[in-house]
């Protein structure tokens, strides 16, 4: 590939050999190098695109296994939670069981709406 200064340089060699032509060809020069410039610049973006793409590639699997390692730690949390969730459940229904055995009936504001709700639903 040429560069500009390359591309200047092939042209002003070419002028004494072509004849001159003054102006046309300090015109064409400078476009030609205009153009050149252009080229190697999109070339260089096009270049830069894959390795931009890879830098995006690796941030998304990053940011995926961190998130993953996240949703294994939650689940692991609900999971201790849920089991200490069925714990609470049946020692409270094992009590309440005791004291309606023992003639102690629980007073209304004993148990909270959302055990009831629990006990009668499972959910």
């Amino acid at each position: 590939m040429s560069t500009t200064a390359e591309v200047a340089a092939l042209i002003a060699a070419a002028v004494p050999l072509l004849g001159g032509g003054g102006y046309f060809v300090a015109r064409a020069t400078v476009r030609a190098a205009r153009v050149t410039a252009q080229a190697d610049e999109a070339i260089a973006r096009l270049n830069a695109a894959p390795q931009a793409k890879a830098q995006d590639f690796a941030v998304l699997q990053a940011t995926v296994a961190r998130v993953d390692e996240e949703n294994g730690q939650l689940r692991g949390k609900q999971a201790r939670f849920d089991a200490l969730l069925g714990g609470f459940s049946r020692t409270v229904n094992r009590l309440i069981y005791r004291m309606e055995r023992a003639g102690i009936p629980p007073e209304p504001d004993d148990i909270d709406e959302l055990v009831h709700e629990y006990m009668r639903t499972g959910a």
